[in-house]
């Protein structure tokens, strides 16, 4: 590596062409004096030119004739800048160091950008504050489309709908915080089981979230999108924070920063939830939340963090109940067949990043990080089908580490004139899996049987180039190409003689998109790429099963017009599966469900009204086939149909600021042939905050209208005790009455 960077680096400067003057700027925060990612820089006064700021906060221009120069520089929740006057001379550079002012959000003042990752949009810190959050997974609906749905108590990750597809708990997906993997490879309760409630909702500084399987820098269950959260380096201030809600709810939340230097900075975090439920059975919900965060910055060309979280959850489920047991009054809708479901799971995180400017033109990233993770699970989603004395409980169970290593070097130049950026980025995963299990239970406290039972190791290296070609300062285009090779092992422990076995197979993914500005209010993009999501370890080396990654393929044409006061954004997109699998919990496998076909359409808009009030809007229609199946029988269970999320956020003044939301998600088919039907709902939450000084005052509510709407629905086939034979309907978890939760937080 030490030979091949300064080669690489020497190649491309042989290419470029000869320069002048540069201009070489830092933008960072004025509140925390960080270097600040994805900071729009455009220049005039000659050819106009656009660039970025990078993870340090660094941006460069070069080959400038000597002249003066204006720069504008914007970010999203930051007060803009305009630069005039900048020299530049023949043969210097010109140093600058910018700092920009946080800020709320003024929409005509955002600019449309011909910038080439335009599936990449951030959730900004006004998005995670105009939401009622108890938890992180619930960061997860303020992507546009995307849905979420709990059934198990609150412990369990919630199950995922976006795009056309009834995700589970993460097969489509790609989750990291802070770039290490949410995702659980070959889990014990389904593949990708992605579970972010380890992470403290008040601690996550932005989410970047991408639509579609068009980006270098994500792989395994990228096919729909992907959500990456961050967690800042240090606290705008420390707090603590106590919450009070319905159903015996408590939450307290602080942040304490430890260190705040200019190059230290270091906090601790924690959190404690409990609640029984709106349930008839007490859930006993328990979690707890540690985050400790240090970061060094030595230079301003290099940033050492250091992180460590823990995790670590329990509860009790009513689970899904059927609709003839509620109809029949057997038990209310908050009731249960067996209340003795639930689950304990712990996660413990150890996380080093480290950037280092290169060069004006080049920086490197480097991470490894470590996880610990436990899992118990304890489900009946049949009943008394299996076994009509003892009941058809399971457990599911894990033990799991993972160690993991990602390293990119990126890289600015220009290639044939033109400006050009760079990314090779690799990266290692390792999975080792003890005791993972399928057993059948009783009331949680006898074993009866155990179905599955063995150890598992899947390793992941992947190697990435991502190049973005400035075609002029309007028209961007970027190639990427992504190979990743897997290896998957499982050791049967249920039979003394097995020999273990090893399986490995490769994926290339292409990726083309095409991004650019008409005018200082159209932008207009083209995507498309190929992705893949990896099928689970035990059913590829048991059955030999030969579809280890089918690959996805998807096209999208959009864009995005200012008007006035606000934003509109529409995207068409196609979306091609060579595979499909469902995952059948009670019985440990994973069965293929053939091809798949996903169309639809996305539209946004955001519009401001004067400096006050803020609306948002979006809707999202998708239409899902089975390619292989008959028509009349070729519906995809779950999937949605049509979406829609939007709002109001009102600031009257300085203390006081409201916001009411709604969410819809219309009726789906349950099964293959429409027969059964998943009810849709539509659904208002609110948030009411009271701000004077270090004191906040907050009122948050779930479902202000009180319906009664079903939040997971599945169609299963179940037999209740003493009936003679199973039926098949709708099973459902019911959603949350409504929920009022009050809070009081003092910053220090």
């Amino acid at each position: 590596m030490k030979l091949f960077l300064p080669t690489f680096l020497l190649f491309f400067h042989f290419m470029a062409l000869a320069h002048n003057g540069t201009i070489e700027g830092l933008v960072q925060s004025s509140d925390k004096q960080e270097g600040l990612l994805g900071v729009a820089i455009t220049l005039s006064g000659g050819k106009t030119q656009v660039t970025f700021s990078n993870e340090l906060g660094y941006f460069v221009f070069r080959n400038l004739p000597a002249g003066s120069y204006q720069l504008n520089i914007g970010s999203l929740g930051y007060e803009n800048q305009i630069l005039s006057n900048v020299t530049v001379v023949d043969g210097a550079s010109t140093p600058l160091k910018i700092s920009l002012k946080p800020s709320a959000i003024q929409l005509p003042s955002i600019e449309v950008q011909a910038k080439v990752d335009q599936g990449s949009t951030i959730i900004s810190r006004l998005d995670l504050k105009t939401r009622p959050l108890t938890n992180s997974q619930e960061i997860l609906p303020m992507i546009p489309g995307l849905f979420i749905a709990q059934h198990a108590g609150g412990g369990k990750a919630e199950q995922i709908f976006l795009r056309g597809f009834d995700i589970d708990h993460g097969t489509d997906i790609n989750l990291s915080v802070d770039g290490m993997p949410v995702n659980m490879v070959s889990h014990a309760h389904g593949q990708g089981y992605a579970d972010l409630h380890f992470v403290i909702p008040e601690l996550v500084d932005r989410v970047d979230y991408k639509k579609g399987p068009y980006f270098s820098q994500i792989g395994n269950f990228g096919t729909a999108g992907a959500a990456q959260f961050f967690t800042p380096n240090s606290l705008d201030r420390s707090f603590i924070k106590a919450e009070v809600g319905q159903f015996d709810s408590y939450r307290l939340v602080n942040g304490l920063n430890l260190i705040n230097k200019p190059q230290h900075r270091a906090y601790l975090a924690s959190e404690l939830n409990f609640s029984q439920g709106y349930f008839d059975e007490p859930q006993y919900f328990n979690r707890r939340n540690i985050l400790g965060k240090y970061t060094f910055m030595p230079n301003e060309k290099q940033s050492i963090s250091l992180s460590f979280s823990s995790f670590n959850s329990s509860w009790d489920a009513s689970g899904q109940v059927p609709d003839r047991a509620v109809s029949s009054g057997r038990i209310s809708r908050f009731g249960s067949i067996d209340p003795t479901e639930g689950g304990q799971t712990s996660r413990q995180n150890l996380n080093f990043v480290f950037l280092q400017k290169i060069s004006p033109l080049a920086y490197l990233k480097s991470q490894v990080y470590f996880s610990r993770y436990k899992f118990e699970l304890y489900s009946n989603f049949t009943f008394f089908d299996r076994d009509p004395i003892n009941g058809d409980q399971i457990r599911q169970k894990e033990d799991r580490q993972i160690l993991g290593y990602n390293g990119s070097v990126h890289l600015k130049n220009r290639l044939f004139g033109l400006n050009f950026e760079q990314e090779l980025g690799l990266s290692l995963r390792y999975d080792e899996v003890t005791g993972n299990e399928l057993s059948y239970t009783k009331t949680r406290k006898t074993s009866l049987d155990t179905a599955k039972f063995g150890d598992i190791q899947e390793g992941n290296a992947s190697l990435y180039y991502d190049g973005t070609l400035w075609l002029s300062s309007r028209f961007s285009l970027n190639a990427g190409l992504r190979y990743d090779q897997f290896m998957f092992r499982y050791n049967d422990l249920l039979f003394p003689d097995y020999q273990p076995d090893a399986v490995f197979k490769g994926r290339v993914s292409p990726k083309l998109n095409l991004s650019g500005k008409l005018s200082d209010k159209v932008q207009v993009f083209a995507s498309s790429g190929y992705g893949f999501h990896s099928n689970d370890t035990r059913v590829i080396v048991e059955q030999r099963n030969r579809d280890i990654l089918p690959k996805a393929f998807g096209v999208e044409v959009g864009g995005t017009l200012k008007i006035g006061q606000g934003l509109l954004q529409a995207a068409l997109w196609h979306l091609d599966l060579d595979q499909e699998f469902v995952y059948v919990g009670d019985e440990g496998i994973v069965e293929p469900s053939g091809r798949t076909r996903r169309r639809g359409i996305d539209l946004l808009a955001r519009w401001q009204l004067g400096k006050k009030f803020i609306l948002d809007a979006n809707a999202n229609y998708a239409f899902a086939r089975s390619r292989d199946e008959a028509e009349g029988e070729n519906r995809i269970p779950l999937a949605p149909i049509w979406t829609s999320t939007g709002g109001l956020w009102w600031e009257p003044s300085a203390k006081w600021s409201f916001s009411l939301r709604y969410r819809y998600l219309g009726d789906r088919p349950a099964n293959e042939d429409n027969s059964l039907n998943a009810e849709g709902y539509l659904l208002l939450d609110g948030i009411a905050r009271y701000r004077t000084g270090a004191i906040e005052l907050g009122l948050q509510g779930q479902n202000l209208l009180n319906r009664a709407w079903k939040e997971a629905q599945f169609e299963t086939t179940s037999r209740l005790r003493n009936e003679p034979e199973a039926v098949s309907e709708i099973h459902f978890t019911p959603g949350t009455p409504r929920n009022l939760r009050l809070y009081f937080q003092y910053s220090f």
